[in-house]
Protein backbone atom coordinates (compact mmCIF):
# COMPACT_ATOMS: atom_id res chain seq x y z
CA UNK A 1 0.00 0.00 0.00
CA UNK A 2 1.24 3.35 -0.83
CA UNK A 3 2.34 5.78 1.95
CA UNK A 4 4.54 8.53 2.81
CA UNK A 5 5.74 8.50 6.39
CA UNK A 6 8.64 11.09 5.76
CA UNK A 7 6.34 13.67 4.44
CA UNK A 8 4.15 12.66 7.52
CA UNK A 9 6.73 13.39 10.19
CA UNK A 10 7.91 16.43 8.49
CA UNK A 11 4.30 18.09 8.61
CA UNK A 12 4.18 16.34 11.84
CA UNK A 13 6.92 18.63 12.96
CA UNK A 14 6.61 21.97 11.09
CA UNK A 15 3.22 21.70 13.16
CA UNK A 16 4.78 20.99 16.52
CA UNK A 17 7.33 23.95 15.79
CA UNK A 18 4.28 26.48 16.01
CA UNK A 19 3.41 27.14 19.79
CA UNK A 20 -0.29 27.48 18.92
CA UNK A 21 -1.49 27.15 22.78
CA UNK A 22 -5.03 28.64 22.61
CA UNK A 23 -6.31 30.36 21.29
CA UNK A 24 -2.62 31.75 19.19
CA UNK A 25 -2.75 30.03 16.01
CA UNK A 26 1.35 30.71 15.50
CA UNK A 27 1.86 29.90 11.81
CA UNK A 28 0.06 26.32 12.15
CA UNK A 29 -2.84 27.07 9.73
CA UNK A 30 -0.34 28.95 7.63
CA UNK A 31 1.73 25.45 7.16
CA UNK A 32 -1.38 23.42 6.08
CA UNK A 33 -2.70 26.05 3.60
CA UNK A 34 0.57 25.70 1.75
CA UNK A 35 0.48 22.02 1.76
CA UNK A 36 -3.02 21.82 0.51
CA UNK A 37 -3.54 25.25 -1.80
CA UNK A 38 -0.05 23.56 -3.72
CA UNK A 39 -2.25 20.15 -3.94
CA UNK A 40 -5.21 21.87 -5.83
CA UNK A 41 -7.59 22.43 -2.60
CA UNK A 42 -9.80 25.37 -2.43
CA UNK A 43 -8.10 26.91 0.89
CA UNK A 44 -10.14 29.29 3.18
CA UNK A 45 -9.21 30.87 6.10
CA UNK A 46 -11.88 32.34 7.98
CA UNK A 47 -12.07 33.96 11.72
CA UNK A 48 -15.13 33.67 14.36
CA UNK A 49 -15.69 35.91 17.19
CA UNK A 50 -18.01 36.16 20.17
CA UNK A 51 -18.24 38.81 22.91
CA UNK A 52 -15.98 38.03 26.18
CA UNK A 53 -13.63 35.47 23.46
CA UNK A 54 -10.87 35.48 21.48
CA UNK A 55 -10.94 35.22 18.11
CA UNK A 56 -10.11 32.32 16.46
CA UNK A 57 -8.76 31.24 12.95
CA UNK A 58 -9.99 28.27 11.18
CA UNK A 59 -9.60 26.36 7.79
CA UNK A 60 -11.69 24.97 5.78
CA UNK A 61 -9.99 23.16 2.48
CA UNK A 62 -11.91 21.07 -0.67
CA UNK A 63 -10.70 19.36 -3.56
CA UNK A 64 -13.59 18.19 -5.74
CA UNK A 65 -17.20 18.87 -6.11
CA UNK A 66 -18.91 15.68 -6.39
CA UNK A 67 -20.05 13.23 -3.87
CA UNK A 68 -19.17 11.04 -1.77
CA UNK A 69 -17.54 13.91 0.37
CA UNK A 70 -15.11 12.51 2.82
CA UNK A 71 -14.22 15.48 5.40
CA UNK A 72 -10.77 15.07 7.92
CA UNK A 73 -11.38 16.97 11.03
CA UNK A 74 -9.00 18.53 13.44
CA UNK A 75 -7.98 21.30 15.99
CA UNK A 76 -4.28 22.87 16.16
CA UNK A 77 -4.17 24.39 19.07
CA UNK A 78 -2.95 23.07 22.26
CA UNK A 79 -3.18 23.06 25.91
CA UNK A 80 0.25 25.17 27.41
CA UNK A 81 3.20 22.57 27.82
CA UNK A 82 3.25 23.59 31.39
CA UNK A 83 7.19 23.38 33.43
CA UNK A 84 9.02 23.49 30.03
CA UNK A 85 11.97 22.56 32.47
CA UNK A 86 10.23 19.20 33.36
CA UNK A 87 10.40 18.85 29.38
CA UNK A 88 13.56 16.13 28.02
CA UNK A 89 13.37 18.05 24.95
CA UNK A 90 11.42 21.43 24.07
CA UNK A 91 8.09 21.26 23.96
CA UNK A 92 7.82 23.22 20.72
CA UNK A 93 11.24 22.28 18.84
CA UNK A 94 9.76 18.42 17.66
CA UNK A 95 12.43 16.96 18.05
CA UNK A 96 12.60 12.96 17.28
CA UNK A 97 14.43 10.76 19.94
CA UNK A 98 15.02 6.89 19.81
CA UNK A 99 12.10 6.69 17.36
CA UNK A 100 10.44 9.48 19.35
CA UNK A 101 8.96 12.48 18.28
CA UNK A 102 8.51 14.91 21.29
CA UNK A 103 6.10 17.80 21.79
CA UNK A 104 3.01 19.43 23.07
CA UNK A 105 0.47 18.39 20.24
CA UNK A 106 2.08 15.30 19.05
CA UNK A 107 -0.10 13.34 20.21
CA UNK A 108 -3.60 15.79 20.69
CA UNK A 109 -3.51 16.02 17.95
CA UNK A 110 -1.01 17.87 15.45
CA UNK A 111 0.38 14.00 14.93
CA UNK A 112 -2.89 12.76 13.70
CA UNK A 113 -3.65 15.83 11.25
CA UNK A 114 -0.40 15.24 10.13
CA UNK A 115 -1.18 11.38 8.73
CA UNK A 116 -4.23 12.68 7.15
CA UNK A 117 -2.74 15.21 5.54
CA UNK A 118 0.45 13.10 4.23
CA UNK A 119 -2.38 10.14 3.75
CA UNK A 120 -4.80 12.80 1.37
CA UNK A 121 -1.76 13.71 -0.63
CA UNK A 122 -0.58 10.25 -1.65
CA UNK A 123 -3.60 9.76 -2.37
CA UNK A 124 -4.16 12.54 -4.89
CA UNK A 125 -0.80 11.51 -6.30
CA UNK A 126 -1.58 7.90 -6.93
CA UNK A 127 -4.88 9.08 -8.59
CA UNK A 128 -4.29 11.82 -10.75
CA UNK A 129 -4.34 14.89 -8.44
CA UNK A 130 -7.92 14.38 -7.87
CA UNK A 131 -10.86 11.97 -6.24
CA UNK A 132 -13.74 10.14 -7.49
CA UNK A 133 -15.79 12.41 -5.01
CA UNK A 134 -14.72 14.93 -2.61
CA UNK A 135 -12.25 15.31 0.04
CA UNK A 136 -12.32 18.39 2.84
CA UNK A 137 -10.52 19.29 5.76
CA UNK A 138 -12.41 20.87 8.90
CA UNK A 139 -9.98 22.33 10.76
CA UNK A 140 -10.19 24.45 14.31
CA UNK A 141 -8.00 26.75 16.51
CA UNK A 142 -10.09 26.56 19.88
CA UNK A 143 -11.09 22.79 20.47
CA UNK A 144 -9.01 22.83 23.87
CA UNK A 145 -10.77 26.09 25.32
CA UNK A 146 -14.20 27.29 25.30
CA UNK A 147 -15.32 25.76 21.78
CA UNK A 148 -17.56 28.44 20.65
CA UNK A 149 -15.69 30.48 17.31
CA UNK A 150 -14.04 26.97 16.09
CA UNK A 151 -15.84 23.68 14.55
CA UNK A 152 -19.32 24.38 15.33
CA UNK A 153 -19.36 27.98 13.43
CA UNK A 154 -17.23 26.73 11.04
CA UNK A 155 -19.47 23.69 9.90
CA UNK A 156 -22.37 26.47 10.13
CA UNK A 157 -20.26 28.74 7.04
CA UNK A 158 -19.81 25.42 5.24
CA UNK A 159 -23.35 24.50 5.57
CA UNK A 160 -24.20 28.27 4.24
CA UNK A 161 -22.27 27.51 1.26
CA UNK A 162 -24.54 24.93 0.15
CA UNK A 163 -22.04 21.90 1.23
CA UNK A 164 -22.61 18.83 2.66
CA UNK A 165 -20.91 16.15 4.28
CA UNK A 166 -21.50 12.22 3.97
CA UNK A 167 -18.74 10.97 6.47
CA UNK A 168 -16.43 12.48 8.39
CA UNK A 169 -12.64 11.06 10.67
CA UNK A 170 -11.61 13.10 13.39
CA UNK A 171 -8.36 12.27 14.16
CA UNK A 172 -8.29 13.03 17.94
CA UNK A 173 -6.29 10.31 20.39
CA UNK A 174 -8.85 7.56 20.14
CA UNK A 175 -6.39 4.47 20.49
CA UNK A 176 -5.61 3.11 24.75
CA UNK A 177 -2.61 1.27 24.37
CA UNK A 178 -1.60 0.47 20.78
CA UNK A 179 -2.46 1.91 17.65
CA UNK A 180 -5.77 0.35 15.98
CA UNK A 181 -7.29 -0.79 19.54
CA UNK A 182 -10.26 1.71 19.50
CA UNK A 183 -12.70 3.70 17.40
CA UNK A 184 -14.68 6.12 19.34
CA UNK A 185 -18.22 5.92 17.71
CA UNK A 186 -19.83 8.62 20.13
CA UNK A 187 -19.16 10.23 23.48
CA UNK A 188 -20.69 10.93 26.54
CA UNK A 189 -22.26 14.57 26.91
CA UNK A 190 -21.37 17.40 29.68
CA UNK A 191 -22.83 19.07 31.69
CA UNK A 192 -21.48 21.58 34.95
CA UNK A 193 -22.90 23.61 37.73
CA UNK A 194 -22.83 24.43 41.44
CA UNK A 195 -25.07 23.55 44.11
CA UNK A 196 -25.68 26.80 46.33
CA UNK A 197 -26.87 26.30 49.98
CA UNK A 198 -27.64 29.41 52.10
CA UNK A 199 -27.27 30.11 55.39
CA UNK A 200 -27.04 32.74 58.29
CA UNK A 201 -23.50 33.84 59.28
CA UNK A 202 -23.21 34.00 62.81
CA UNK A 203 -20.50 34.02 65.43
CA UNK A 204 -19.34 29.87 66.32
CA UNK A 205 -20.46 30.44 69.91
CA UNK A 206 -24.21 31.32 69.31
CA UNK A 207 -25.23 28.42 66.78
CA UNK A 208 -28.59 29.09 67.51
CA UNK A 209 -28.46 32.73 65.96
CA UNK A 210 -27.15 31.49 62.96
CA UNK A 211 -27.83 28.55 60.11
CA UNK A 212 -24.43 26.82 59.12
CA UNK A 213 -25.03 25.90 55.72
CA UNK A 214 -21.44 23.71 55.88
CA UNK A 215 -23.33 20.62 57.02
CA UNK A 216 -26.19 20.86 55.16
CA UNK A 217 -23.97 20.95 51.64
CA UNK A 218 -22.57 18.12 53.13
CA UNK A 219 -25.49 16.23 53.73
CA UNK A 220 -27.27 17.56 49.81
CA UNK A 221 -23.75 15.98 48.62
CA UNK A 222 -24.31 12.75 50.35
CA UNK A 223 -27.85 12.59 48.80
CA UNK A 224 -27.13 13.36 44.81
CA UNK A 225 -24.17 10.62 44.56
CA UNK A 226 -26.56 8.05 46.89
CA UNK A 227 -28.67 7.21 43.63
CA UNK A 228 -27.34 6.47 40.38
CA UNK A 229 -28.29 8.69 37.71
CA UNK A 230 -28.62 5.60 35.19
CA UNK A 231 -27.56 2.02 34.94
CA UNK A 232 -26.14 2.85 30.88
CA UNK A 233 -26.87 1.46 27.97
CA UNK A 234 -25.98 -0.99 24.91
CA UNK A 235 -23.54 1.57 23.88
CA UNK A 236 -22.97 4.00 26.51
CA UNK A 237 -21.84 3.40 30.54
CA UNK A 238 -23.39 4.67 33.32
CA UNK A 239 -24.10 9.06 33.92
CA UNK A 240 -21.91 9.75 36.55
CA UNK A 241 -22.09 13.16 39.05
CA UNK A 242 -18.85 14.18 40.44
CA UNK A 243 -18.41 16.93 43.21
CA UNK A 244 -15.16 18.67 42.19
CA UNK A 245 -14.58 21.82 44.95
CA UNK A 246 -16.49 22.71 47.92
CA UNK A 247 -15.64 26.37 49.05
CA UNK A 248 -17.59 28.69 51.89
CA UNK A 249 -15.06 31.75 51.19
CA UNK A 250 -14.22 31.63 54.86
CA UNK A 251 -11.06 32.73 56.08
CA UNK A 252 -12.27 32.80 60.09
CA UNK A 253 -12.71 29.85 62.17
CA UNK A 254 -14.94 31.54 64.81
CA UNK A 255 -17.34 32.78 62.37
CA UNK A 256 -20.13 30.80 60.82
CA UNK A 257 -20.44 31.96 57.06
CA UNK A 258 -23.54 32.83 55.21
CA UNK A 259 -22.92 30.50 51.87
CA UNK A 260 -21.51 26.87 50.79
CA UNK A 261 -20.86 26.49 47.58
CA UNK A 262 -19.68 22.68 45.82
CA UNK A 263 -18.54 22.73 41.91
CA UNK A 264 -20.21 19.36 39.70
CA UNK A 265 -20.13 17.88 36.43
CA UNK A 266 -22.23 15.55 35.08
CA UNK A 267 -21.05 13.10 32.02
CA UNK A 268 -24.06 11.76 30.90
CA UNK A 269 -25.15 9.05 28.30
CA UNK A 270 -27.86 9.20 25.55
CA UNK A 271 -30.99 8.58 28.39
CA UNK A 272 -30.48 11.99 29.27
CA UNK A 273 -29.95 15.75 27.15
CA UNK A 274 -28.85 18.62 28.99
CA UNK A 275 -32.48 20.05 29.85
CA UNK A 276 -33.79 16.87 31.16
CA UNK A 277 -30.93 16.50 33.73
CA UNK A 278 -31.09 19.75 34.97
CA UNK A 279 -34.72 18.73 36.12
CA UNK A 280 -33.34 15.74 37.35
CA UNK A 281 -30.78 17.41 39.22
CA UNK A 282 -32.80 20.17 40.52
CA UNK A 283 -35.92 17.65 41.78
CA UNK A 284 -33.49 15.64 43.86
CA UNK A 285 -32.29 18.56 45.54
CA UNK A 286 -35.20 20.02 46.32
CA UNK A 287 -36.65 16.40 47.66
CA UNK A 288 -33.19 16.37 49.81
CA UNK A 289 -33.83 19.72 51.48
CA UNK A 290 -37.03 19.04 52.58
CA UNK A 291 -38.27 22.10 54.21
CA UNK A 292 -35.52 23.16 55.99
CA UNK A 293 -32.28 23.37 53.35
CA UNK A 294 -31.98 26.85 51.29
CA UNK A 295 -30.33 25.31 48.06
CA UNK A 296 -30.32 26.00 44.32
CA UNK A 297 -28.28 24.98 41.45
CA UNK A 298 -26.71 27.64 39.22
CA UNK A 299 -25.59 25.63 35.86
CA UNK A 300 -22.81 26.84 32.94
CA UNK A 301 -23.94 26.68 29.53
CA UNK A 302 -23.34 23.38 28.05
CA UNK A 303 -22.64 22.38 23.89
CA UNK A 304 -21.74 19.00 24.65
CA UNK A 305 -24.71 16.36 24.11
CA UNK A 306 -24.51 12.56 24.10
CA UNK A 307 -24.19 11.57 20.65
CA UNK A 308 -23.32 7.94 18.70
CA UNK A 309 -22.47 6.99 15.23
CA UNK A 310 -24.50 3.86 14.78
CA UNK A 311 -21.80 0.65 13.20
CA UNK A 312 -22.64 0.22 9.51
CA UNK A 313 -20.76 0.29 6.28
CA UNK A 314 -18.68 3.49 7.25
CA UNK A 315 -17.43 2.38 10.38
CA UNK A 316 -17.04 -1.55 8.59
CA UNK A 317 -14.81 0.32 6.05
CA UNK A 318 -12.94 2.06 9.19
CA UNK A 319 -12.30 -1.38 10.83
CA UNK A 320 -11.26 -3.24 7.72
CA UNK A 321 -8.07 -0.49 6.75
CA UNK A 322 -7.29 -0.74 9.99
CA UNK A 323 -7.37 -4.56 10.55
CA UNK A 324 -5.35 -4.65 7.16
CA UNK A 325 -2.55 -2.47 8.34
CA UNK A 326 -2.06 -3.61 12.01
CA UNK A 327 -3.29 -7.21 12.16
CA UNK A 328 -6.15 -5.76 15.16
CA UNK A 329 -9.60 -4.91 15.39
CA UNK A 330 -10.44 -2.25 16.68
CA UNK A 331 -13.09 -1.75 19.99
CA UNK A 332 -15.50 0.48 19.16
CA UNK A 333 -15.84 3.05 21.91
CA UNK A 334 -17.84 5.88 23.62
CA UNK A 335 -15.54 6.44 26.58
CA UNK A 336 -14.08 9.50 27.41
CA UNK A 337 -14.32 13.22 27.43
CA UNK A 338 -15.93 15.64 24.87
CA UNK A 339 -14.86 16.35 21.62
CA UNK A 340 -15.48 18.51 18.24
CA UNK A 341 -17.13 15.15 16.71
CA UNK A 342 -20.41 16.46 19.25
CA UNK A 343 -20.78 19.46 16.34
CA UNK A 344 -19.71 17.02 13.13
CA UNK A 345 -22.20 14.76 14.24
CA UNK A 346 -25.00 16.91 13.88
CA UNK A 347 -23.96 17.65 9.77
CA UNK A 348 -22.95 13.73 8.91
CA UNK A 349 -21.99 10.58 10.35
CA UNK A 350 -18.21 11.00 12.61
CA UNK A 351 -15.87 8.48 13.74
CA UNK A 352 -12.85 9.56 15.62
CA UNK A 353 -9.71 7.42 14.91
CA UNK A 354 -6.06 8.72 15.66
CA UNK A 355 -3.00 8.30 17.64
CA UNK A 356 -2.59 6.52 21.25
CA UNK A 357 -3.49 9.13 23.83
CA UNK A 358 -1.42 8.41 26.65
CA UNK A 359 0.84 11.29 26.94
CA UNK A 360 -1.73 13.85 25.91
CA UNK A 361 -1.44 17.15 28.16
CA UNK A 362 1.46 15.26 30.01
CA UNK A 363 4.77 16.83 30.03
CA UNK A 364 6.92 15.03 27.23
CA UNK A 365 3.87 14.52 25.30
CA UNK A 366 5.37 12.16 22.30
CA UNK A 367 4.52 9.88 19.94
CA UNK A 368 6.53 6.63 18.00
CA UNK A 369 7.34 7.75 14.26
CA UNK A 370 6.38 4.41 13.60
CA UNK A 371 2.83 4.75 14.67
CA UNK A 372 2.75 8.29 12.49
CA UNK A 373 3.43 5.84 9.74
CA UNK A 374 1.00 3.17 10.86
CA UNK A 375 -1.62 5.71 10.81
CA UNK A 376 -0.90 7.52 7.54
CA UNK A 377 -1.03 3.72 5.82
CA UNK A 378 -4.35 3.43 8.00
CA UNK A 379 -5.97 6.93 6.51
CA UNK A 380 -4.32 6.06 3.16
CA UNK A 381 -6.52 2.42 3.57
CA UNK A 382 -9.91 4.74 4.48
CA UNK A 383 -9.34 6.93 1.25
CA UNK A 384 -8.95 3.96 -1.16
CA UNK A 385 -11.87 2.16 0.37
CA UNK A 386 -14.35 4.87 0.36
CA UNK A 387 -13.37 6.17 -3.30
CA UNK A 388 -13.30 2.74 -4.71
Amino acid sequence: MPSNPIATLTIAQDLLRCPSVTPADAGALGVLQRLLHDAGFDVHRVTFSEPGTADIDNLYARIGTSAPHLCFAGHTDVVPPGDQAAWSHDAFAGEVHDGLLYGRGAVDMKGGIACSVAAVLDYLAANGGQPKGSISFLITGDEEDVAVNGTVKLLQWVAERGETFDHCVLGEPSNVEALGDTIKIGRRGSLSGTLVVDGVQGHVAYPHRASNPVPDIAALIVALGAEPLDAGTDTFQPSNLEFTSVDVGNPATNVIPAQARAKFNIRFNDRHSAESLQALIEARVQTACGNRIRARVEWLPSNAGAFVTRPGAFTDLVVAAIAEVTGRSPELNTGGGTSDARFITHYCPVIEFGLVGQTMHKIDERTPVADLETLTQIYRGVLQRYFA
